[in-house]
């Protein structure tokens, strides 16, 4: 019987497996850019736990181990910015990465903060920039970083059900 993937929180417990996993998985990006400086690969995990305490991270696991990972937050102007969407590579080409993302912006909009989602990623990383679109986001502006990068950040509407009436 084989074992069926679960998202939940992340805790203080998930970041060394977390900050393993983003350096497994930013590997990739850091090899199609030629830079290896980039932050998630340089990332310090007191950095790391910051961020689980003052942040919205979700994990998913197989069995004990952290296969995912995404995180997100929103802004005073109800932007929920999410990054850091990380899947190890055995798990790919499967929906996780699909699911982690309706996760976190369904955490996310829970509450009716959040009015938008935005999220950004490299111009060379197509599984990526697919895997967004997919997803509903469409491209709203790029910045040239250096003569290898452009980010590209992309957007999309919170759906109306996510927003809370005003009396």
């Amino acid at each position: 019987m084989g074992m069926s993937v679960t998202i939940s929180a992340a805790t203080t417990q998930d970041a060394e497996q977390i900050l393993k996993l983003q350096y497994l998985c930013y590997q990739s990006e850091a090899e199609l850019y030629g830079d290896y400086g980039i932050e998630p690969l340089t990332q310090p995990l007191d950095s790391l736990r910051a961020e689980l305490a003052g942040g919205t991270v979700l994990v998913a696991r197989l069995g004990d181990e952290v296969v995912a990972s995404v995180r997100g937050a929103v802004d005073a102007d109800g932007t929920a910015r999410i990054n850091k969407l990380i899947v190890h590579p055995r798990m790919q080409r499967h929906g996780l990465g699909g699911r982690l993302l309706a996760a976190i912006e369904a955490k996310l909009g829970a509450d009716g903060a959040a009015k938008s989602y935005e999220l950004f990623t490299g111009h060379r990383s197509d599984r990526n920039l697919r895997l967004y679109r997919k997803h509903g986001y469409a491209q709203v502006s790029t910045e040239r970083v250096d003569e290898r990068l452009t980010l590209v950040t992309l957007a999309k509407g919170a759906p109306a059900s996510a927003f809370v009436a005003s009396a």
